[in-house]
This record gives C-alpha cells, structure tokens and sequence, in this order.
C-alpha cells in the first residue's frame, strides 16, 4: 500500500503506467524541502560524536540483558499471564484473521472499497511496529495460526527443530512478504492476498504439525518480526520469566544469537531500502522500460537491495575477525545493533502511510465506503524532519549497542579500534538511508 501524500508532475505522469504497488512507499521523499548537505552533515555530525563520545566515557559494558529491569506489580502479571486473557486475544486474533478473508472473499476487488488490503499491509505490517514496541512480542499471542494449531488434534509426537535452523525460515517469510509487497505485478488484489495468506497458512500449520508450537517462533515471519521489535520494548521478560520494566538497551542486548538473524535483519533494512527506491522517478522509469517486465525488474531490484545490506554487514564482520582472531561469531555478535536501525527505516518510511491509511482502513472496516484518507499530520518540512531524525536515531543507538558488546568483547586496549569497521558500516548505511530520503 501506498500513502496518499501526491507526487510531483512529472513522477505522478510516470505512476500511472506502472502497477499501483510497484511504486510502493510513503510518497515523495524525494521532493521533501530539505537540503541534503544539511542532512548529510547532520548525520555524520550526529554518529561521529557518539562514537567519540563513547569512547571515551564508556569503557566497560552496562547493558545486562534479561538480567536487568524492575519487576511490574503483581496485579499486572497476574492479568497479563491469566489464562482469560491469553484466551482472548487468541480468540481476538483468530476473529480479525476471518473477518479479513471474508472481506477478501466476498468483498470487492477494489483496495480503495475493500479494507483487506490495508488490514494486511498497513494494519499489520506496520502496525506490528508500534504494538511491539509498545506491549512486547503482541503477534504470539494474536497469531491466528498459534490458535487453530491449538484447536486441530496432534497427528503425533513434535520432532524438535534441528539447533542449526534457528530463524532462517522467517528470513525466508518475511523476503517472500517484501516480494509481495514491493514487487509482486497486483500485491492489493484479493487473488494474489488469498494466495499468500493460503500458502502461509498450509506451510506454517504443516511446520507446526511436524514440529510443535515451537515452530512458529522461529518460522512464522510476522511472529518473528513482532519479536525482534519487542526488544526494544520497555515492558519485558526477565530471566525468570517475569514481566519487568527496563531499558530498551537490555531487551536489545538480549536479542539471541541465532542462525537466520543476520539473514532476518538484512532483508527488513534491503527490503526497506528497497521501498525508499521504488518511488524514485529513475527507478520508475526503469521498471516502464526494462524488457524483463516491470514484476521481474522490481524482484531482482529487491534481492540486490537486499544482497548489497548483506554483504556490507557480511565485509564488516569478515574485518572484526581480522583483527580479532579470538572472535568466533562476529556475524551474530554485532547483528543486534541492527535492530534499531531497521526501526528507524520502518519509522522513516511508513509513519506517514500508517497515520493516514490505517484510520482509513480501520473506516472500511465499520462499513464506510470509499472512506477518505486523513490529511497527513505533518507538514512536509515536518516529515522531513521526522524521516532523518529516525534514521539518525536508529543508526546513533545502534553505536551505543555496537560499542557496549565491544567492550564486553575485545581486550581494552582493541575496543575502540575493534568497532571502526562497525562505524564504518553505520556511516555507509545512514549515508545509504538519507540518500534515499533526500535524492
């Protein structure tokens, strides 16, 4: 889905020819009235102080993970582990899940008509965002395939996944939702929604099946997806096992190493980076003159995307283990430092399309037709602001989490050195992230 906010003249005249989704974004990042010099100094101003900054006051590691955070109220976790509640939100869950398929079933074939579309694109993509940054891993609770797993009778006894697995298949999951979403020839149609939702359901309920409830944690792409956000959520879970009020630096720094997070990660900032592309009037022209079609352009435009993320990160750790030879895991030790920076991709890309279509599917929803779009809350000054200022957050709490597990890791006298080739990958994607915001 795309947010309202129009192109300039020439980018509009250029939309009309191709596919709706194709040019998939939150509008013309392009034409925001901001200069990029002043971004581009901003920006490295903003990282390079909190690297110097770092290093000099902070020479011992703080953050504690799960160990760290005040327990909440008794009364509160109470409620929140009660059995009826849990109830709830599944039943909550599993009734939102019907009520869209309906609509896609009977409902018109029209995203402008049929709240679906947005449900799922706008309802649930994005809004997974605030809701797990706000209340925690919300999907596993919500998640309408936990319950219908619960609800079918056990064929037999789970097999355990294999350790190497880890989240490897959400990686795979939320890559084939990046196509569907950015690159797919009708993403909105309720044929190409009905045959996504129905092949992640028969995958994703086989998987459970074969494997148990366990499945969904590290293959369902949604549930993984709210997870990872749930890191930096202030409301968490302790190493006991209660719910704990802390520092987003925790949660983030207790994000496990497992196989398929780097893979995880580097398809939300590729396929973000992607959706900043998308709308640009070169790329637009690309995908109206490319004798592949417009569908297979955007696919391998995608996986490049994707493919340059990767490798950039894959070259900064191949660089930490040069200069550390004792650093057995530095694909998945720096990977959390990440994490906050796909959120501030996701907050600089989709902030305006959640604020103005999601009240307008959520007006669908209740039964008004060809329900208006709110006005942007924000001037384009003001959204400018906004799109650099998470960019630059993200990739500034992203130093701090990359510098507190450095000097956790490496010897005193290699810490400060040890994470150049860290700051290096940080300057490259924040140039990378304002480019397209700016360009």
């Amino acid at each position: 889905m795309r947010a309202p906010t129009p192109l300039a003249a020439g980018v509009e005249a250029a939309d009309d020819a191709v596919p709706p989704l194709l040019a998939h974004g939150v509008g013309a990042t392009h034409d925001l009235p901001l200069p990029p010099f002043y971004a581009y100094a901003g920006a490295f101003a903003a990282l390079f102080v909190s690297f110097l900054g770092l290093a000099l006051l902070w020479s011992s590691s703080r953050f504690r993970g799960d160990r760290a955070g005040r327990p909440l109220p008794a009364t509160v976790q109470r409620l929140a582990d009660a059995r009826t509640t849990r109830t709830a939100l599944r039943l909550l869950g599993l009734a939102a899940a019907l009520t869209v398929v309906l609509h896609l079933l009977l409902g018109p074939d029209d995203p402008e008509r049929n709240p679906a579309p947005g449900a799922v694109h706008v309802l649930l993509w994005v809004g997974l965002v605030p809701a797990s940054l706000l209340l925690g891993p919300v999907w596993r609770l919500l998640n309408p395939l936990r319950t219908l797993h619960a609800l079918l009778p056990a064929a037999r006894a789970p097999r355990p996944l294999p350790a190497g697995v880890g989240i490897r298949p959400a990686a795979a999951g939320l890559l084939l939702y990046a196509w569907l979403e950015l690159a797919a020839p009708d993403p909105a149609s309720t044929a190409a929604l009905l045959s996504f939702l129905a092949a992640h359901t028969a995958v994703h309920l086989l998987g459970a099946a074969r494997h148990g409830p366990a499945w969904f944690a590290h293959a369902d792409p949604f549930e993984v997806y709210s997870s990872l956000l749930a890191r930096l959520s202030p409301v968490g879970r302790g190493a006991d096992g209660r719910l704990v009020l802390r520092s987003p630096f925790h949660g983030l720094d207790s994000t496990p190493q497992t196989p398929g997070l780097v893979a995880t990660l580097c398809v939300l900032l590729g396929s973000t980076a992607y959706d900043g592309v998308s709308d640009n009037p070169r790329w637009i022209t690309t995908l109206q003159t490319s004798p592949l079609g417009p569908a297979p352009t955007a696919t391998l435009g995608l996986l490049a995307a994707v493919a340059l993320v990767a490798s950039l990160y894959g070259l900064c750790a191949g660089a930490l283990r040069l200069m550390d030879r004792e650093l057995t895991h530095p694909l998945t030790s720096f990977a959390h430092s990440l994490l906050p920076i796909a959120l501030g991709y996701l907050t600089a890309h989709y902030f305006t399309l959640f604020v103005t279509e999601g009240p307008r599917t959520v007006m669908m929803a209740l039964g008004t037709d060809n329900a208006p779009a709110p006005a942007p809350p924000l001037a384009p000054g003001g959204l400018a602001t906004l799109q650099i200022g998470a960019v630059v957050t993200g990739h500034v709490l992203g130093v701090v989490a990359a510098h507190d597990r450095s000097v956790r890791l490496f010897p005193p006298e290699r810490a400060v050195a040890g994470q150049l080739p860290l700051f290096a990958l940080m300057i490259a994607y924040t140039l990378g992230g304002i480019g397209l915001l700016v360009a």
